[in-house]
């Protein structure tokens, strides 16, 4: 269990999945926040300054995708941890920010909670600053 309580915010546009990785967080001691847009994910960032991590599908409704928020965060907000998950090929992922990391579709709860705990520990262990330039 992660004494911690890191932070991390799903955006996910499918329910279903949203509350199932939600549960998975929360079940393995995350705080979570949900997002069904790229919009609220935005939103969400403006209103919670403890945000972690961010966990983004790609496909979303409206104008902006999850690629779009990754840029975004990377860009503005780069002490918070992005994990782009899609069931697309990766070749559209090849122009993201070195320290966005892609988790393919279909996965497991444990692949991603994986990939959570290493983003999370790598930031700590180095701090943010050094973060930015590793993970």
């Amino acid at each position: 269990m992660n004494t911690n309580r890191h932070t991390v915010l799903v955006v996910e546009d499918e329910a279903l999945i949203r509350f199932a990785v939600a549960d998975a967080l929360e079940d393995a001691g995350y705080q979570v926040l949900e997002a069904a847009s790229v919009l609220e994910a935005v939103g969400q960032l403006g209103l919670n300054e403890d945000i972690d991590l961010v966990v983004t599908d790609v496909d979303m409704p409206g104008a902006l995708n999850g690629l779009d928020l990754a840029r975004m965060i990377s860009e503005c907000a780069p002490h918070i941890g992005v994990i782009v998950s899609s069931g697309r090929g990766r070749d559209d992922m090849t122009d993201l920010p070195q320290t966005v990391r892609c988790l393919p579709k279909p996965c497991t709860a444990a692949m991603m909670l994986s990939m959570v705990a290493d983003m999370l520990k790598r930031r700590a262990l180095v701090g943010d600053e050094s973060f930015r330039r590793i993970a």
